[in-house]
């Protein structure tokens, strides 16, 4: 249930002491006080100290294009520009039909002329709205046909920003359009609030707006989520699989089966985005198994599933099991069930878990589900779908590791290797997508988008490496990279080391960390330094720069490259990126 904007305006007098501090600034060509105010109670929802800037009204081109401006001296990590449509219809009729049905592309220039001055003086992420939709009723249903139009250069408008938004990796976009669709137009607009105040959104939109632009900088600075795990009885179908066999279940294209089809159908397409599909049920497992397996209208198949639990243990030890298995923090799950008993355990037992107060009717799930807007991310890339063979593979190796008495005899079965190589074009979005989801094995928690690493990888001063893992079991992808500064001409610092959760304890980190004194030796570095930034979720690597043998600097930590020894690592380069002159 969405918060209401009395309730995130109460948030303002709580203590916001202990949480993250982001800097956003607010350009708006309206009133934006109350937005303010639901943006940053929204905030303290999310644990975030969102540090607001709001420019004054209506002066959005000021604040970009003085470099002088209060925009630029208060220097935030995200803009958000809300231009509403509103003043959209008024400069849309102060043109001739020349002018209407050329309209789109002047905003969208001008659009593009906002980003372009911002990015040319800060490295703040942009975030843009779409228009809400306002139908003028000037050409009636012909509007649609009609070019110079305000429907038809309104609609333009709102491709062209996602198009925007696809070529500019620093742009995000707020799709304000979309959530009219959700809730209607008189959610989104208050004809009374527009004529007495000039704000353009109603009350209950801000709590609305407050979240999009919140879950789109959470999302960036790599906090989102993961997992959906599935209960199976009248959640993934209908009825009972233990009472009413697999013949009774509801399931299909007709009636009520059409409810879990279309949930199927859209977990499947989450899957295809790279969230990991996984079952938690309390059932016999042969029993739970058999639809996957055999029914002709299941669209889940086993082969979607990373994990598949079906036992008569808890679901909170399942759960555990699952998070165990995946090695993902529990924040980073969702997991579906239509029993408000089994929903409250799990809440109480694992606080940090999302669990969805499903609606009663399961007509509503679908509805429901997609306002809630659970799987907010700030990138896509080809690899993301291999995800879930990926958990697959690794509940394989596991499997294995259990046959071998020693941990150093299992690491040699797997014949591991890995290709290195600098950053290039293919491997930059998953090189930024890293950056912005890894938590765990980040030892500074640097975000950076592909805009970011594209100048990294060109400039001379840096060196971007990427790379890879693969054995008996499969291809892991990219799993690991590695962005070193050269300080002076001695000296490398390490800007950026990350590394896949899904490869701790394969030895990537001594393979890893050979590459690095392989570069720096090649290079007649002398040293290289590192530095551990603690964050509430990187402790497993506290003592990352000490167990390899670097020593304390002045709050940092130094390795002589001279004295380096290789460390042991049963990982092999599949190619040679620079000379070893290391012994």
């Amino acid at each position: 249930m969405m918060l209401s904007f009395n309730h995130l305006k109460k948030n303002l007098k709580k203590d916001f002491s202990s949480f993250k501090k982001i800097k956003i600034a607010i350009l708006s060509d309206s009133a934006s006080q109350l937005l303010n105010n639901a943006l940053r109670g929204y905030g303290y929802e999310v644990g975030l100290d969102l540090d607001i800037y709001e420019a004054d009204y209506n002066q959005i081109d000021l604040q970009v294009f003085d470099p002088t401006s209060e925009l630029y001296a208060f220097a935030p990590e995200y803009i958000y520009i809300d231009r509403s449509t509103q003043k959209l219809l008024k400069e849309h009729y102060k043109h001739d039909t020349p002018g209407q049905a050329a309209f789109a592309d002047e905003v969208l220039k001008k659009t593009k002329n906002y980003c372009d001055t911002i990015a040319a003086r800060l490295k703040a992420k942009i975030i843009l709205n779409t228009y809400p939709e306002i139908n003028d009723s000037v050409f009636g249903n012909y509007a649609a046909k009609t070019p110079s139009s305000f429907v038809y250069q309104l609609r333009k408008a709102n491709l062209g920003l996602m198009e925007l938004a696809q070529r500019e990796k620093n742009v995000f976009i707020s799709d304000l359009a979309g959530i009219q669709a959700q809730v209607g137009q008189r959610t989104v607009f208050d004809p009374k609030m527009y004529v007495n105040a000039d704000m353009v959104y109603s009350l209950d939109l801000l709590p609305l707006i407050a979240k999009n632009v919140t879950d789109i900088i959470l999302s960036i600075a790599g906090s989102f989520k993961k997992c959906l795990i599935l209960d199976l009885d009248n959640t993934t179908w209908g009825g009972i699989i233990g009472d009413d066999g697999m013949e009774g279940i509801q399931i299909g294209y007709f009636g009520a089966g059409k409810i879990y089809t279309e949930l199927q159908l859209w977990a499947k397409q989450l899957k295809k985005r790279g969230i990991i599909l996984c079952v938690c049920s309390k059932n016999t497992e042969e029993i739970a198994r058999e639809p996957f397996e055999k029914h002709p209208d299941m669209v889940l198949r086993m082969d979607d599933i990373a994990v598949f639990v079906a036992n008569w243990e808890t679901k909170v030890d399942n759960i555990r099991h699952i998070k165990n298995i995946l090695n993902i923090g529990f924040d980073s799950m969702v997991f579906l069930d239509d029993n408000p008993f089994e929903r409250e355990i799990v809440r109480t037992a694992i606080p940090d878990i999302t669990v969805p107060e499903l609606p009663e009717d399961p007509a509503e799930y679908q509805s429901y589900l997609r306002q809630l807007n659970l799987f907010e991310t700030a990138s896509f890339t080809e690899e993301d779908e291999q995800r879930t063979r990926q958990y697959q593979e690794e509940a394989q190796r596991n499997v294995l590791q259990q046959s071998f008495e020693n941990e150093a005899d299992f690491l040699a079965s797997l014949d591991m290797r890995s290709a290195v190589k600098e950053f290039d074009t293919f491997s930059i979005p998953r090189v930024s997508q890293l950056t912005q989801r890894s938590n765990q094995f980040n030892l500074r928690t640097i975000r950076y988008t592909e805009e970011d690493i594209k100048n990294i990888s060109s400039d001379d001063s840096f060196m971007g490496v990427s790379l890879t893992l693969e054995d008996r079991f499969g291809d892991h992808g990219l799993i690991a990279l590695i962005i070193l500064k050269k300080q002076d001409a001695t000296t490398l610092f390490i800007d950026t080391w990350i590394m896949s959760c899904r490869v701790l304890k394969r030895g990537m980190e001594n393979f890893t960390l050979n590459t690095i004194a392989d570069y720096a030796a090649a290079n007649g570095f002398t040293k290289v330094i590192g530095e551990y930034i603690p964050t509430k979720k990187n402790g497993i690597v506290k003592d990352h720069y000490a167990s390899l043998g670097f020593l304390p600097a002045d709050g940092l930590w130094q390795l002589d490259v001279a004295e380096y020894k290789k460390r042991d690592t049963f990982v092999t380069a599949k190619n040679e990126l620079w000379t070893s002159t290391t012994s």
